[in-house]
């Protein structure tokens, strides 16, 4: 008995979902300011990046960190939990910490949460920069 043609056909296992790659970029900002802008998801399996980045930013104490979240598609609560670590970190260092160019998903996080009263938000990067 010969194998049919199905019978050879291997099904490849079915791919895992993509996860949205983490991105973070920190560049100097005007005056003393320095800026991460983060990209992707910020959530507990891909906060590492952005953690460690953010607080790096704030040990070195510039005038102000400026967190661009343009490009951020989702955020859950360990995200909003290392934006609010951020914000007491820089103040006990005497930063000023802005979020800048907020988007609508982390905006919603913000709002149900009530959080959006603790940080100086920004409608982008320069406005926070100028501020």
């Amino acid at each position: 008995m010969t194998p049919s043609d199905d019978d050879r056909r291997q099904t490849a296992p079915a791919a895992a979902p993509s996860r949205a790659e983490r991105a973070v970029e920190v560049r100097p900002g005007t005056g003393g300011a320095a800026v991460c802008v983060l990209a992707g998801d910020l959530d507990i399996e891909t906060l590492g990046p952005a953690a460690e980045a953010l607080a790096a930013l704030v040990a070195r104490r510039p005038r102000a960190v400026v967190i661009d979240l343009s490009g951020v598609g989702f955020c859950d609560s360990s995200g909003l939990n290392l934006l609010l670590k951020t914000r007491l970190a820089a103040g006990e260092e005497g930063v000023a910490l802005h979020l800048a160019a907020v988007s609508a998903t982390v905006m919603r996080v913000l709002e149900l949460t009530g959080a959006q009263a603790v940080f100086s938000l920004h409608a982008s990067v320069e406005e926070a920069l100028a501020g």
